[in-house]
């Protein structure tokens, strides 16, 4: 235990914070008898955004002790003892109830499904990026899928054409997998041995994201959508999944969209609260624009050309003269365009490894759909939340019905 030894010594001359020390001291000296991981749990925990933000004086503001405990726990948890012990751990996390009534557990300040967090902690702990790495990422149901198919299609058009496109067979989701939610929660060191360059992606906040995403040369593009219309999807996702319906009415989904509402209007839905969440990307991508393209969904829908060519562009495969005046940018636009995603035999009856159909992904694909489930008095009052939380930021978006 030398080394911790001399790890506590350094901390108790940088932390003023009495009780974040004496927490890392109680946990250093009960949980870690021995010096096993010992290496990789004192990386993980400098790496830790919320362990910085306690020991920086400076930051605003400051990391909460209870996240900053947290972290610390569950970093050396998931390196240092059995699968019953980090159970019992995450049963001390805070709990809400998704739409579904299904738990959300509160980590580093982000709301997770309870059944996908270890996959979200794995991934942030062992996830190494490579350079050429493509890191798609947005909230739940914000044009995820659509994103992920054309990105696919612009990295891929030098081996596939469009009516050649692998995405005729496969699902965008199996092309382009989630990592905490599909890779990391399936195996702790799931096989990315995947040709350059890799496409992934995930719903993690940019300040929860692996180290070594922010340090290295990788490309980053966020996704995010109207809050009003990502609220409503989300709700009738999540619905769908347990109830199996396809297009629930709109009375019914109105009756059951009130009991989620006040929740969404705390911040607490998947992966949540959905000002986080945009608001660390979009921060970002004013900070690292070479690293970080920021779209909107909104957009996509009304210029898919303009933006597919800014898509390209940013990721290093930008669409050559010829190719613009052959109507390839048309071509990859029609087979990535929600129709005929939607109408192509895998996505109408495939259904995922984790048991969801295909389908379930492609609903409506519209904006302003909101208006069809929530009450004008539940869309202005969330409306105005979203608002004083973006307040400042230069982040704004419109209201489509």
């Amino acid at each position: 235990m030398n080394a911790w030894r001399a790890f506590l010594l350094m901390l108790e001359k940088i932390i003023n914070h009495v009780n974040v020390f004496s927490y890392i001291k109680m946990v250093i000296d009960t949980i870690l008898p021995t010096q096993a991981s010992a290496c990789r749990v004192y990386y993980n925990l400098l790496c830790s955004e919320s362990f910085r933000r306690a020991i920086d004086p400076s930051s605003s503001p400051p990391a909460p002790f209870l996240t900053v405990s947290h972290t610390i726990t569950i970093i050396i948890f998931m390196e240092t003892v059995k699968e019953d012990n980090l159970q019992e751990f995450l049963l001390t996390l805070p709990s809400e109830k998704n739409w579904d009534g299904t738990p959300l557990l509160l980590f580093n300040e982000t709301w997770y499904p309870a059944n996908s967090i270890r996959g979200a902690v794995s991934f942030q702990q062992n996830f190494r990026a490579q350079d050429s790495d493509i890191i798609l990422a947005s909230m739940p149901k914000s044009g995820t899928t659509w994103l992920k198919a054309l990105t696919f299609s612009v990295v891929s058009r030098d081996r596939y054409s469009p009516k050649e496109s692998p995405l005729i067979t496969a699902p965008p989701h199996e092309l382009v997998p989630f990592l905490e939610v599909d890779l990391y929660l399936k195996s702790q060191n799931p096989d990315l041995d995947f040709p350059p360059p890799r496409i992934l992606s995930c719903h993690t906040h940019y300040t929860s994201l692996p180290q070594s995403i922010r340090d290295s040369n990788c490309k980053i593009v966020y996704v995010c959508r109207n809050p009003l219309d990502q609220a409503v999807s989300d709700f009738v996702f999540v619905r769908n999944r347990v109830s199996g319906i396809a297009n629930p009415s709109s009375s019914s989904s109105s009756s059951l969209i009130d009991e989620g509402f006040e929740n969404i209007c705390r911040g607490v839905q998947s992966y949540g609260p959905f000002w986080n969440n945009v608001l660390s990307y979009w921060k970002a991508s004013l900070e690292r624009p070479d690293k970080v393209l920021f779209l909107k969904y909104e957009d996509l829908k009304e210029d898919i050309i303009l933006n597919l060519k800014r898509l390209a562009e940013f990721l290093g495969f930008p669409f050559t003269e010829e190719e613009e005046k052959e109507g390839v940018i048309e071509e990859i636009s029609r087979l990535c365009s929600f129709d005929n995603l939607k109408d192509l035999e895998v996505n109408k009856n495939g259904v995922r490894p984790s048991g969801m159909r295909n389908s379930a992904f492609f609903r409506k694909g519209e904006t302003g759909d909101w208006g069809n489930h929530l009450s004008p008095s539940m869309a202005e009052r969330f409306w105005k939340i979203v608002e004083e939380k973006l307040d400042g930021s230069g982040l704004t978006f419109k209201i489509s019905q």
